[in-house]
């Protein structure tokens, strides 16, 4: 006598839930991707048409304070203010592993060009790449 099975094994499965996960890691990705910002500090950059592709590794930023005409320098957009006298060490020490060492300035645009220039010569000591940061027009 032969027995005959009841339930047949059926080998596909859905996709449904394997496409809500990846719908969730996309809409994860694109929240906290807005939320990273390279330079936090708040600075109007000079306008300008031309925009450079070239990505820096490290920045340099320079705040104008009006009220008591004085500027602080930051690395990488850190909030504590960096001494002019140190910048330059920082520099070395951030761009010492890299193989083609860029920085980018991100200089107000209240910031006389003395103080850019200063920075630039840094860069020319030390062989170093130098972009400048601007807003598209």
């Amino acid at each position: 006598m032969a027995i005959k099975r009841t339930t047949k094994v059926d080998s596909s499965f859905s996709m449904s839930s394997m496409t809500d996960i990846v719908f969730l890691l996309l809409i994860f990705f694109l929240v906290t991707s807005t939320l990273v910002n390279p330079n936090a500090l708040k600075l109007l950059l000079p306008k300008s048409t031309g925009q450079v592709s070239a990505k820096a590794t490290v920045s340099v930023s320079i705040k104008h304070y009006r009220d008591t005409d004085t500027f602080s320098y930051h690395i990488n957009g850190d909030q504590t203010p960096i001494r002019f006298d140190r910048i330059e060490d920082a520099l070395i020490e951030e761009l010492q592993a890299e193989e083609d060492p860029t920085f980018s300035i991100y200089a107000d645009e209240t910031v006389p060009i003395k103080e850019v220039v200063q920075i630039m010569n840094i860069a020319k000591r030390n062989h170093y790449k130098v972009i400048m940061a601007t807003s598209p027009e």
